[in-house]
């Protein structure tokens, strides 16, 4: 099942993840988000050449559309996260795959289809419960702010799945999908840290900082496991079920949480056990549905069948 390289993603982005978690004491979100992208584009730039391919798009409106989307919520995101306690935010972020099921059900409605399955949709929402279990947020009068931001930044993040999903069926191939993601990463990044924009940094945060072995070593492990991270994602949304890939997303905050209690120590109650094991389930029913489904086409799901 092409939806299961959403797995190896959600695995990816978790090491990216706890790569950021470490680079951001030496070094500020702009830079780290330039470093990702610089990273990423050169990596897929040099095995494009090695493999004989080209960077040539007939999509330059998509891809410009795309990385806009993409960057404003990876903004958004280290914006929310600045403001909300991390398991709100995250949670706010995480419900991505619902506002992927609600695009999915208006468009099936406005084109007056019919037979959108509701399994996965229950999967998803399934995914969701489990993942307030495990992070079990809470959110004060004075962080509504950061809670609708983090809110929009989740929706930003579907729309920017769905124009992956879109690219990718119109034949844009995966590596060139990451190479302008990564390429709008690394100028945003640039620009971020030379006029002082950027959301998450103060004045004095502004300026390139030093580099040593350590920060390289972190700073390449963030570019090149975003890369290949978004290369999984990427074919999971082109050739995967849809709402089966966005519900295998939630897998990710499974992994983060392993991170947390083998790194920094943190443990968990057993709350948080329950939600880990409603994540797991919500994927293994939704891949389950799906594999069923796939000996009969379900004509609702406009862009469902693999």
């Amino acid at each position: 099942m092409q939806s299961l390289w959403m797995l190896v993603a959600s695995f990816l982005f978790s090491i990216m993840g706890v790569c950021v978690k470490l680079a951001s004491a030496d070094y500020s979100t702009s830079e780290i988000v330039a470093y990702r992208g610089a990273i990423g584009m050169l990596m897929i730039a040099l095995l494009v050449k090695l493999q004989g391919g080209t960077l040539k798009t007939r999509m330059p409106y998509h891809h410009l559309v795309r990385g806009a989307v993409g960057v404003l919520a990876l903004w958004l995101w280290f914006y929310a996260i600045g403001k909300l306690p991390l398991a709100m935010a995250v949670t706010l972020n995480y419900m991505s795959p619902i506002w992927i099921a609600a695009i999915l059900l208006i468009s099936a409605w406005w084109s007056k289809q019919r037979g959108l399955a509701w399994q996965p949709v229950a999967a998803i929402l399934m995914g969701f419960v489990g993942v307030v279990l495990l992070l079990r947020p809470s959110i004060h009068a004075d962080q509504i702010m950061g809670g609708v931001i983090a809110l929009v930044s989740g929706m930003l993040a579907a729309w920017a799945y769905m124009q992956v999903r879109q690219m990718g069926l119109l034949g844009e191939p995966e590596y060139r999908v990451v190479f302008y993601f990564s390429l709008t990463c690394a100028v945003a990044g640039l620009l971020g840290a030379l006029i002082g924009k950027s959301v998450y940094a103060s004045a004095g945060d502004v300026t390139w900082h030093h580099l040593d072995s350590r920060g390289i070593m972190l700073l390449l492990a963030i570019g090149v496991t975003a890369a290949v991270a978004q290369m999984a994602m990427t074919r999971a949304y082109r050739l995967g079920n849809t709402l089966v890939t966005a519900n295998l997303q939630y897998v990710g905050i499974v992994f983060s949480s392993v991170w947390d209690v083998l790194i920094w120590k943190e443990s968990l109650a057993w709350l948080s056990w329950l939600g880990i094991a409603v994540i797991l389930c919500s994927g293994l029913l939704a891949t389950f549905y799906n594999a069923k489904a796939n000996r009969k086409p379900i004509p609702g799901d406009a862009i469902s069948s693999e």
